[in-house]
This record gives C-alpha cells, structure tokens and sequence, in this order.
C-alpha cells in the first residue's frame, strides 16, 4: 500500500513510523509511505499557504491554490489505482475498526493534512471523504492520519508476526477485546483463570467470546446496538 501525506510538518511522523510495526512494514515493502511539503507548492518569496478569512475572524486559512497543485503532483506520480483523497476534519466521519479495514483495501491513500484555522472550503472538493479521530480539536491533521496509518498498517497482510494477532484486536468483530494473561501464574494472589490453563482449545474459545461480549456489554454497551444494527 502507498501512503502519501501532504502536510506542513512531515518531520513530525519522523518517530511514529519510524518505529515498532509501521517500520516493520515499511522495511518489508508492504507499506510505502511518501511525504509532500505543502510549502513547495506556494507562488511567492514566503512560502505562505495561509492567508486570512474573508468576512473576519480570528486566525489563518489554509489557501486553496497551494494544496490543489500539492493533490496534482502526488497524483502525477502515482498508477492509475485504487486510491483515496482523505481530510482529517473533526466534521468527518468518527474513524473505526470497520473504517481500518475498508481502507486496508485500497492500494493508496492520501491524507490532505490541515493546519491553522483550517481549510479554504473550496479545497474539500478534493477528497474523497473526512475523517475524524474523536469529538476534539487537534492543532493539525498529522496525529489523525498517523493514528488512521498505524490503524490500517495493521488490517495488511503480513504485516503483524501472526496472522491471528489483528481477528483478536478489540473492536475487530464489533466487539471489545477478550482479558489476556501470561505468566505468573499467581500474581500477589490474583490467578490466572483455570479455563485457560486447561488445554481445551474449545473451551477457552467459548470462554473468551463470553468475557469479551460481557467486557463489551459493561463498558461500551453501545457497541451491542450498533452489531444488532449492523452499523459496525
């Protein structure tokens, strides 16, 4: 998979993709990542990609022109495939698991990461959709397209050391995760629960799908209306 990430701090991802599974990704030609500086592509001596709004208001607008000649170029240089024009915008769709795996399909992905007070409207006629990482403001939209990477990085083949390490994510089926334990065995008193000790490979299947449905029902009971609906 190709990422590209048009933004005015690429230096900023330097540490999350340099590390633990995206690197590994990376480093095993499953995942691509390329970055555009949004500066490149300003008209003047300044390098200015912001100007003020029209009507007033406080703070800076990203301006349309440089993000338009940024989207041309990444896509100038990429195949004619299956790809997305993504904003992270907290007006956009509330990112999940089903989201990651969606966008685990696609062969590129480019985020349009914003700054400043936001975006000149014209420039959303770009993507293809919006996403959002919570019901927050973040100061830009690189921590939302790390945290969409790392999330889809996952749902790709070969990506993490067991195949079965993503279907036991929480959130994978709709549902939250089941308790995990290793050793000791006896931790100040607190045991490991019997079932999973016990070699019956059914047996600790069952009980598994019973703690994470009760683990999901106690703490995000929400998730259970939208699997009924089949909203997830």
């Amino acid at each position: 998979m190709l990422i590209d990430v048009i933004t005015l701090f690429p230096e900023m991802f330097a540490g999350v993709f340099g590390e633990s599974i995206i690197k590994r990704a990376i480093k095993k030609n499953i995942l691509e990542v390329r970055f555009t500086q949004l500066r490149d592509f300003a008209f003047d001596k300044h390098r200015q990609v912001d100007d003020s709004p029209f009507g007033g208001g406080a703070g800076m607008v990203l301006k349309p022109e440089p993000v338009y000649c940024a989207v041309r170029d990444v896509l100038s240089k990429s195949d004619d495939v299956k790809r997305r024009i993504i904003i992270t915008d907290p007006a956009g769709e509330v990112f999940n698991q089903a989201k990651a795996k969606e966008l685990a399909a696609l062969d590129q992905i480019i985020f349009i990461c914003g700054h400043y007070e936001g975006f000149d409207a014209r420039i959303y006629d770009l993507a293809d959709e919006m996403i959002s990482i919570g019901d927050y403001v973040l100061t830009g939209g690189e921590l939302p397209a790390m945290v969409i990477v790392d999330a889809v990085a996952r749902m790709l083949p070969n990506v993490l050391g067991s195949a079965e390490s993503a279907l036991t994510d929480s959130f994978f089926d709709g549902m939250l995760g089941y308790p995990q334990y290793t050793r000791p065995r006896d931790f100040e008193g607190n045991t490991v629960p019997d079932v999973l000790l016990s070699g019956n490979h059914a047996a600790i299947k069952k009980w598994r799908e019973e703690q994470a449905l009760n683990l999901t029902r106690l703490r995000r009971p929400e998730l259970i209306k939208c699997q009924k609906q089949k909203l997830c």
